[in-house]
C-alpha cells in the first residue's frame, strides 16, 4: 500500500512540477482548464474514509484540470448500475470521469497499476494516506499499533504508551495491541528491514505478550533503551521474565506466532512502521491517532520523557 500511495503522488508531484514549469514559459493569457469529473465514494461510519481534498487537489493539477467532486456514499451505490460492480474494500473511492484526454496522462499509472478504468471512469484505489476498509468486521475500541521492533519511530510510538499506561493516562476502556511487520514465505522464511535480529525480537516479544501479559510493557520499557542490543536476555531478566521458557518456546509455537503476524499485516497492506488500524477498519498514521478520544498522547511534539525522533516511519 505504501508504495502505491507514494508512488502515485511522485507521479502527481511530478506533474505537477512539470506543469508549473510550462506555466512560466507560457504566453500571458491564461488558458481555460477543462472540468474533471470526480465521484469519491466515502465511508458511512469513519470520518477517515471520506475525501482527501489535498489529494484532489493534486490529480486536478497532474490532469490540468479544475475539479468538479461528487460525493457519494458507499451505501448509495448499488442504486446506480455504473457504480454498483466496483471494489469497495477500501474507502474512499476515487473515480474521475473518463475522456481522451485524462486517459493519455493516466497512461503510466495505469501502466504500473496505480490506477484501474472502465468504460466509464479511471478508477484510483486504496490512492489515500488513511481510509477504512470497508469489509473488515469491526473491532470496537480496540487499536492495533504495527511497528517494527528495531524501528526508531515504532519503538517511540511504543514509549508514548509506555508513558500513558505510567501516568495513569491510557484510556480504561480501550485495548491496545502491538502487530509485527515482517515478510514470510515457506521458500525464504523470515525478512525483516533491519535483518533477522529484528524478526528474532518480534518473535520474543510476541511469546512474552502471551506467557507474561503483566510484565509485557515493563519488558518493552527496558528494552526499548537499547533496543539493538543484543542482550534480550537482560531486559527479560529485569522485568521478570523466565529467559528460558521464552528460549524453549522460540523455534515452535514463537515462530508460528509470527507467522500469523506477517499474514495479519498483508492482509491490511501495512509496511510502514509505525502504522494504526483502529477498531479493525480505519487506516491512520500516528498524527490521526491522536485525534481519536483517549489517544491524544500520540502527539508528534515529544511529551516530557519521551526522547525525540524525526518524524517518519522505517
Amino acid at each position: 500500500m505504501k508504495r502505491i500511495v507514494v508512488g502515485m503522488l511522485a507521479l502527481l508531484l511530478a506533474g505537477s512540477v512539470v506543469a508549473a514549469e510550462a506555466a512560466k514559459k507560457a504566453p500571458a493569457k491564461a488558458k481555460a482548464k477543462t472540468k474533471a469529473e470526480f465521484i469519491i465514494i466515502e465511508s458511512d461510519e469513519y470520518e477517515a474514509g471520506k475525501e482527501d481534498p489535498a489529494l484532489t487537489q493534486g490529480i486536478s493539477e497532474f490532469l490540468e484540470a479544475t475539479p468538479s467532486v461528487t460525493r457519494v456514499s458507499v451505501k448509495d451505490v448499488a442504486a446506480n448500475p455504473k457504480l454498483a460492480n466496483l471494489d469497495y474494500s477500501f474507502l474512499p473511492l476515487y473515480l474521475i470521469k473518463k475522456n481522451k484526454t485524462f486517459r493519455e496522462k493516466m497512461a503510466q499509472p495505469i501502466q504500473y497499476g496505480y490506477v484501474q478504468e472502465n468504460d466509464e471512469f479511471l478508477i484510483l484505489p486504496h490512492q489515500t494516506r488513511q481510509g477504512v476498509f470497508n469489509n473488515k468486521e469491526p473491532q470496537p475500541d480496540v487499536l492495533d499499533l504495527f511497528v517494527m521492533s528495531q524501528c526508531p519511530y515504532g519503538v517511540r510510538a511504543e514509549d508514548f504508551i509506555i508513558k500513558a499506561k505510567k501516568e495513569g493516562t491510557f484510556p480504561a476502556d480501550k485495548t491496545v495491541r502491538i502487530r509485527y511487520i515482517v515478510d514470510y514465505s515457506p521458500e525464504r522464511g523470515f525478512n525483516s528491514l533491519h535483518g533477522s535480529g529484528e524478526w528474532e525480537e518480534n518473535i520474543r516479544q510476541l511469546l512474552i505478550a502471551k506467557y507474561y501479559p503483566n510484565k509485557f510493557w515493563k519488558y518493552l520499557e527496558i528494552r526499548n533503551k537499547d533496543y539493538r542490543s543484543s542482550r534480550w536476555d537482560k531486559a527479560m531478566e529485569d522485568a521478570g521474565i523466565s529467559v528460558k521458557k521464552i528460549t524453549k518456546k522460540f523455534d515452535t509455537e514463537g515462530v508460528e506466532l509470527l507467522k500469523e503476524e506477517a499474514k495479519y499485516a498483508k492482509e491490511f497492506g501495512i509496511s510502514a512502521s509505525p502504522s494504526v488500524i483502529w477498531e479493525g477498519k480505519v487506516q491512520m498514521g500516528l498524527d490521526g491517532a491522536a485525534r481519536l478520544k483517549g489517544f491524544e498522547f500520540f502527539n508528534p511534539s515529544a511529551p516530557s520523557g519521551v526522547p525525540a525522533a524525526p518524524s517518519g516511519s522505517c
